[in-house]
C-alpha cells in the first residue's frame, strides 16, 4: 500500500480584498506519496500558490482537511505551524533567500537555530548538506562570491538540513540561465531518487516533464493530474562540474 504523506481533501480558501470575494481553492482533493516527486502547474490566479502556502503550512485553509506526515495541520495554532514548518518541511525559493553577510554553511546552518544543537552539530550537518549538493569548496563563500546555481545549491542544502518530510521548490530555476537550470533539476531529482519528497511549482512545461506527476490548476481546482514519464536531466549529481 502506497505511504501517503499529504492528503488533503475539500480543501477551501477564501480572500476578503475590500468589497471583493476571491474563491482562490475550490474543494481541492488529492495525495501525494512518499518519494514521489510532482510538479504543481497552472495559469497566474489558478490557485497553485494558494495550495503551495497550505503545504507549507504558511496559511491556514478557510475548510477542509489537510494532513501532512500523519498529522491533521488544517485548523493548528500560528505558533503550532511554525513549529511544523521548521520540524518537517524545506523551502527552496527562486530567488535563494540567502543572507548575504553570511558564509553559505551558516545559511545552511539558520533552520537549526531553534532546535537546541549545539554550534558544532549544527555546523556537521550543514557540511553533510552541502557536500551532498556538491558545495564541499565553498562552504567559506558569502552568496556574492558564488554563481547563481551554487548559490541555489547552498538554498537545496538548507532546505535538506533539517531532515525534513517534504521539500517545497517555488519556481527554483526561475531565476538562472537553461543550463544551470538543467543542473539543478538534476540535483533535485538525485535528491529525490534518494528518497527525498518533491513538490515543485513552475510555470514551465520544460521543468516540470521532470517531475514523476504533474497537477494542472485552473480556476481554484484541480484539472488534470497525471502520472509522467519524466525527462532525466542527465549523470548523478556528483558527476556535474562545478560552476565558478
Amino acid at each position: 500500500m502506497a505511504d501517503t504523506l499529504i492528503r488533503v481533501t475539500d480543501l477551501t480558501k477564501d480572500y476578503r480584498l475590500g468589497d471583493t470575494h476571491v474563491l482562490a481553492l475550490r474543494g481541492v482533493s488529492l495525495e501525494i506519496e512518499r518519494g514521489s516527486f510532482v510538479a504543481v502547474m497552472g495559469p497566474s490566479g489558478s490557485g497553485k500558490s494558494t495550495f503551495m502556502n497550505l503545504l507549507g503550512c504558511l496559511d491556514q485553509p478557510s475548510a477542509g482537511h489537510l494532513w501532512l506526515d500523519g498529522e491533521e495541520v488544517s485548523q493548528l495554532s500560528d505558533d503550532a505551524l511554525a513549529a511544523l514548518r521548521n520540524r518537517r518541511i524545506g523551502f527552496v525559493f527562486q530567488h535563494f533567500n540567502l543572507l548575504a553577510r553570511t558564509s553559505a554553511l551558516d545559511n545552511v546552518a539558520l533552520p537549526l537555530l531553534y532546535r537546541g544543537l549545539t554550534a558544532s552539530e549544527r555546523h556537521a550537518k550543514s557540511e553533510q548538506r552541502l557536500h551532498q549538493v556538491g558545495l564541499a569548496e565553498r562552504m567559506d563563500h558569502h552568496p556574492a562570491q558564488l554563481s547563481g546555481g551554487q548559490q541555489q545549491r547552498v538554498a537545496i542544502a538548507r532546505a535538506l538540513v533539517g531532515d525534513p518530510a517534504l521539500v517545497l521548490a517555488d519556481e527554483p530555476t526561475g531565476a538562472l540561465d537553461s543550463r544551470t537550470g538543467i543542473e539543478i533539476m538534476a540535483l533535485l531529482q538525485q535528491l529525490n531518487r534518494e528518497g527525498i519528497t518533491i513538490v515543485l511549482v513552475t510555470h514551465e512545461h520544460d521543468i516540470a516533464a521532470y517531475a514523476d506527476r504533474i497537477i494542472q490548476f485552473r480556476d481554484g481546482r484541480v484539472v488534470d493530474d497525471q502520472s509522467n514519464e519524466r525527462r532525466d536531466a542527465g549523470a548523478d549529481f556528483s558527476a556535474l562540474p562545478v560552476l565558478t
